[in-house]
């Protein structure tokens, strides 16, 4: 049982550092506008600061690539901890507790990928998702003792 375990965590954990690199590599990529609403769309997102309170005046650009970045930093964070925590001999129910933390993490950001993204994201997030959930229930733990007769 401890063998699939290890392997489903493994996994996730090979799978979330994938998805962090992979979305990385969005940051080098500068696509072209392909027509003039496009690059409207470029410009004001480029170059029109928003007014979001005292000495806060980000453009769009700038929100989008903050939370691109932390995307990229959350699944490096996951993946690092999980393969690192794999390498341990830490006790099921220590182990449980934390791939526990990371399905409802990672659960929700799957959510969030497969309401307001498109399909590269969504497959990545459901599989490292997917592979959490495996982990999890791989994981046999027994907390209830029922009392001799």
């Amino acid at each position: 049982m401890l063998n699939r375990y290890l392997f489903w965590l493994r996994l996730a954990a090979v799978l979330q550092l994938a998805t962090a690199g992979i979305h990385a590599l969005s940051f080098l990529r500068h696509p072209a506008p392909e027509n003039e609403t496009e690059r409207q769309l470029q410009e004001m997102m480029t170059t029109y600061k928003l007014n979001l309170g005292p000495y806060f005046h980000p453009t769009t650009e700038h929100l989008f690539l903050g939370l691109s970045a932390c995307f990229s930093f959350l699944y490096l964070l996951g993946g690092l901890t999980n393969w690192y925590l794999s390498q341990k001999n830490l006790s099921p129910e220590t182990m449980k507790g934390v791939t526990f933390i990371n399905v409802m993490v990672f659960g929700g950001t799957f959510l969030v990928m497969l309401i307001f993204t498109f399909l590269p994201p969504i497959v990545l997030t459901g599989a490292v998702f997917l592979s959490l959930c495996f982990a999890y229930a791989t994981n046999h733990i027994h907390t209830i003792k029922l009392p001799k007769n």
